[in-house]
């Protein structure tokens, strides 16, 4: 079992096994609630730390707009950083800022919503933070295309570029903060004036 910490050893509550069941894995979760927890594909366990200030302001003004554009339309569901997605290829990922239709989320039972959901947003935002890795966040969008997201957005403050990852395939990539996004057919009317991430 490996455990990827950004190469640093943090006291962990509980056994660790990649045989851990969905409850088993739910459970440690809860337990170390102080750390944000994913399990790849393979049932690899990954833990990010908390954020910096200067991410948790960007990520909370990404999350603000997101919850204002759905309040007017009431289209569907937002969720937040926290919130963990079962995804169809067995991993447990935690966008920093996700949406989910409201068909999709009314299909769901109350047990299921009380869980890491098995279901794949139809629109998530992946920031990245200095200590993130761009390879492995880039990987991590094909992935979310690949179980299902309609439209993600890997947005990079460090030079100012957005990579957008469409359902049919195609990727583009932006490359200022003087613009800004439209949320395309996913997201009706949804705008993201990437200005509000400068500092």
């Amino acid at each position: 079992m490996e455990i990827s910490v950004n190469d640093t050893t943090l006291p962990i509550i509980g056994d660790l096994s990649d045989s851990m069941s969905e409850k088993e894995f739910f459970d440690f979760c809860q337990q170390n609630d102080i750390w944000r927890i994913e399990r790849d594909e393979n049932k690899q366990i990954i833990i990010m730390p908390p954020t910096t200030a200067s991410t948790g302001i960007k990520n909370t003004n990404l999350i603000t707009e997101l919850v204002n554009w759905n309040r007017k339309k009431n289209y569907g569901v937002c969720f937040d950083s926290s919130t963990g997605f079962t995804l169809p290829d067995g991993s447990v990922r935690s966008p920093d800022a996700s949406w989910l239709t409201m068909e999709k989320w009314k299909q769901l039972s109350n047990d299921e919503k009380d869980q890491f959901t098995h279901i794949c947003p139809d629109f998530v935002i992946e920031l990245k933070s200095k200590s993130d890795n761009l390879k492995s966040l880039t990987a991590k969008m094909h992935k979310w295309i690949k179980n299902g997201c309609a439209l993600a957005w890997l947005i990079n403050p460090e030079d100012q570029t957005v990579l957008i990852s469409r359902k049919d395939g195609t990727i583009d990539k932006v490359e200022t903060f003087n613009k800004r996004l439209s949320g395309e057919n996913v997201l009706p009317g949804f705008e993201l004036d990437l200005s509000i991430l400068n500092d």
